[in-house]
């Protein structure tokens, strides 16, 4: 994969998982058994989902660099990549079973996840080699693999004149002031939901107050573009040298919320890889996200370009 012309667009360093999903009416409470009348197995995992996410907007260009267990999943996890057009050469299997994502989806379409991480949590930077990486490519970092090897990823794309999106989800257990502090500054754009922006805000010493004042003090504190997806309300955009934006979200019948953040991710990341202005590219992303919440599953749910290009008209 040599020779800038090859170079992807969009880098996923992250997760792949297989979903096992399944509706109830309820999801269930501590020490509460819920039934439910069968079970859908799914392609997911954060770091997959936003590569798919991307790639589908893209139309291509994106690499995916992750690890999958020596099993029948894991085959069919990056077979499934690479039917999307997904550069799955730095997929790394390794000793161990495939991660896997426990989803209860309710009657509201509300989601409650476990994830078994398995392979993701045996995986390094090395597998990220620089001949994915130039100065026109985005990397995009979520938290379902280790801390330490998404701040070493990010190291290595900045060396390269990469550009950084961290997704900062979940939040990691580990994560410290100090640790926020250098993954911060080797961050481009940071996307966060209100619960994990206030994490982040908390972490980093900030007054409470509204999405938006913590977005726009993280924002200023750090030097970098925040952008909080707020549900129902949209997002909202904060930039250090620009005003707070905030974009409407666009309407639907939600049927399953899973992989609409994800979704978001990518094609966010699709966007501004390819030139757009962070509001223009944050509110495609807007679109797509929603667009996800009209079917079962992550993948499966995820928007073409042509369709959010449809939707954007």
């Amino acid at each position: 994969m040599s020779g800038q012309g090859n170079t992807p667009l969009v880098v996923v360093f992250g997760s792949l998982n297989v979903d096992l999903v399944c509706r109830v009416e309820t999801i269930a409470r501590p020490g509460e058994t819920v039934l439910a009348p069968g079970y859908d197995q799914l392609f997911g995992g954060k770091g997959a989902n936003q590569a798919v996410a991307a790639a589908r907007a893209l139309g291509g260009r994106v690499a995916m660099v992750g690890a999958v267990g020596d099993d029948a999943l894991g085959r069919a996890v990056t077979a499934n990549l690479a039917r999307e057009g997904i550069d799955v050469a730095a997929i790394q299997t390794v000793p161990g079973r495939t991660g896997c994502a426990f989803i209860s989806i309710d009657a509201a379409g509300e989601n409650a996840i476990t994830v078994a991480s398995g392979a993701n949590g045996r995986f390094t930077a090395k597998a990220l080699d620089d001949e994915r990486l130039d100065a026109r490519s985005v990397l995009v970092l979520q938290m379902e693999t280790p801390l330490a090897e998404n701040l070493a990823a990010a190291a290595k794309a900045r060396a390269r004149g990469a550009r950084v999106v961290v997704n900062l989800a979940p939040v990691p257990r580990q994560l410290d002031a100090a640790a926020l502090e250098q993954l911060l500054a080797l961050t481009d754009w940071l996307v966060v939901n209100e619960t994990e922006l206030a994490a982040a805000a908390h972490l980093a010493g900030l007054a409470a107050g509204s999405s938006a004042e913590q977005a726009g003090a993280l924002a200023e504190r750090h030097g970098i573009v925040v952008i909080a997806t707020l549900g129902a309300e949209g997002a909202v955009v904060a930039d250090p040298v620009a005003s707070l934006q905030r974009i409407a979200a666009h309407k639907v019948s939600v049927v399953d919320t899973t992989g609409a953040g994800d979704t978001f991710v990518g094609v966010l990341a699709a966007g501004l890889a390819t030139g757009l202005a962070v509001p223009q590219a944050a509110s495609r992303a807007v679109i797509a996200g929603s667009l996800a919440c009209r079917k079962i599953g992550a993948q499966s749910a995820m928007p073409t370009g042509a369709e959010i290009d449809a939707t954007e008209r």
